[in-house]
């Protein structure tokens, strides 16, 4: 397709258009905290984190269900699984009730890195929140609420 001049000056500009402003703070926010972790000599991604995160707080959780709360594919997850059970963060077991599923633990590996991790992830969404006042982190709280719902309509 040809674009002429006044063709482009009727797009609009990426760097005006809302959701690319969100997702390179998101994007800038994981860079950040990973480079931070990985300063101080933590291993693990910011997305196996979250899977470690979903395991310890829904034990029986399966992985479709991880995918869905972290908003991954489902193959991205098996991996991510099968890096943190070679890597002894995670363990498979046969489900005790249904011999065809397999159960994932968290070792006490993950929990002491977890624990760790834990202590220092608050201090990067402060650094990352400064300059930012008490309503405007609730107006951006209700604005990504209410463009989630909206999508999910």
């Amino acid at each position: 397709m040809y674009y002429n001049n006044n063709t482009i000056s009727k797009m609009e500009k990426l760097d005006s258009v809302i959701f690319s402003k969100i997702d390179r703070a998101i994007r800038t926010y994981r860079q950040f905290t990973q480079a931070r972790l990985k300063a101080l000599g933590h291993q693990i991604t910011i997305d196996q984190w979250l899977v470690i995160k979903c395991l310890i707080e829904n034990p029986r959780i399966q992985q479709n269900e991880i995918s869905e709360l972290i908003f991954k594919d489902a193959a991205s997850v098996n991996r991510m699984v099968n890096l943190l059970v070679d890597a002894k963060y995670l363990k498979r077991r046969i489900n005790k009730s249904d011999r065809r599923k397999m159960d994932i633990l968290v070792t006490r590996k993950a929990l002491d890195t977890i624990d760790e991790m834990d202590r220092i992830i608050p201090d990067n969404r402060a650094f990352a929140l400064s300059g930012l006042t008490l309503e405007e982190m609730q107006i951006a709280t209700k604005v990504m609420t209410q463009i989630a719902s909206n999508c999910r309509k």
